[in-house]
């Protein structure tokens, strides 16, 4: 469910919803995109639908197109925390994925429930350039890790991972933080004509991944590489 349109994170990789939010006349421009509209009836709207799609729903995730727990915007945080509760006393799971600060509250809510951040490095410079409205990386490693201590389910999405003509890492250090996690996901960055420069972007994914599934198999975690990802 996307219960926002908009995002103040202004992910600059280039980010696939905004692209499609102005391809479709959602929003004018990056300015407008980046300053969220909370659907107001969201609440309203799933008290109507869960009793007519509940026997067809596995999970809902929050969110495809924006964030449930968008950065320095408590009013989304709580209509999210809000949605999660009415959906998870229905005996609907919820998965979340968020680059704002997941709430320990969630703690309290299903058993069930996943909750995932998504980590592309740690160099803050990095962060700043690409996600300039999003919450520090170490923040956000550190609100999933307190959710994993409480016994939360948790997982990390690596996606969309930049190449080194974007930023020298090494991926290891970025798995080793968030070796705690359940599940990883990882995928490659698209739309980008930076990527398409780098002509070694083929090989270098595939490098990528296979430390990625290494890793995991070494520390059982869950895994999965994204499609288009290994070529």
């Amino acid at each position: 469910m996307n219960h926002v349109l908009g995002c103040s994170h202004g992910c600059l990789y280039p980010c696939y919803a905004f692209l499609m939010a102005k391809r479709f006349g959602k929003v004018a421009n990056y300015e407008e995109w980046c300053k969220p509209k909370l659907v107001s009836n969201t609440l309203e709207i799933l008290d109507r639908e869960i009793p007519r799609l509940k026997s067809k729903i596995e999970s809902v995730q929050l969110c495809f197109t924006t964030d449930p727990f968008m950065y320095g915007y408590d009013e989304i945080g709580e209509m999210s925390m809000a949605a999660i509760k009415k959906l998870n006393s229905a005996g609907i799971r919820c998965t979340v994925l968020t680059k704002g600060l997941l709430p320990i509250e969630l703690a309290e809510q299903s058993a069930d429930n996943e909750y995932g951040i998504t980590l592309i490095s740690l160099n803050e410079d990095y962060r700043r350039r690409t996600e300039p409205g999003a919450s520090s990386y170490a923040e956000r490693i550190a609100a999933l890790k307190a959710l994993h201590v409480k016994g939360c389910k948790t997982w990390v999405s690596i996606e969309p991972y930049p190449t080194p003509n974007l930023i020298q890492q090494d991926l290891t250090e970025i798995l080793n933080a968030v070796s705690f996690a359940k599940r990883i996901i990882f995928g490659r960055t698209n739309y980008s004509k930076e990527i398409s420069a780098f002509t070694k972007h083929r090989a270098f994914y595939n490098e990528q991944a296979e430390i990625v599934v290494r890793f995991c198999r070494e520390h059982n975690i869950s895994y999965h590489i994204k499609n288009g990802t290994i070529t």
